[in-house]
């Protein structure tokens, strides 16, 4: 059952501006495997976290940097989540978060579909979590 939808849209030229003047953005924002990303990639990843935390419902608990988007060996984005952030979408019943990233035009967005499963599929680990991924 879907109990969340986040949606996130970032103008990547603006978001390196952002970049550019506050630099400590990278280690807040980002974990350390994306952080030598180039600015449309960061753009994918900063507003697949936005999308996240909307799908979740509100940012309680939640820590940017506990956030990583890796790639499947197929290159399908894939959340690998950690810390409290991982303990929310658990505590929450999530078993399943799908997301979707785009570029284009200046433009980065991503979506984001968190499911929850009954009782019995909300034991089981969630589908969020990746070990190793190539991020793009």
């Amino acid at each position: 059952m879907i109990v969340g939808i986040g949606v996130d849209l970032v103008d990547i030229p603006r978001f390196e501006r952002a970049l550019s003047r506050t630099p400590k953005l990278l280690e807040r924002l980002f974990a350390p495997g994306e952080r030598m990303l180039k600015p449309h990639s960061l753009a994918a990843r900063y507003a697949a976290k936005e999308a996240l935390i909307k799908a979740l419902g509100g940012s309680d608990g939640v820590h940017w940097a506990d956030i990583e988007v890796a790639s499947e060996p197929s290159g399908r984005p894939v959340f690998a989540l950690s810390g409290s952030t991982a303990a929310v979408v658990t505590g929450r019943g999530i078993t399943a978060v799908h997301l979707s990233l785009s570029h284009d035009a200046g433009l980065a967005t991503a979506y984001v579909v968190a499911e929850a499963g009954d009782a019995a599929s909300a034991a089981r680990p969630a589908e969020h979590s990746v070990t190793e991924g190539t991020p793009t």
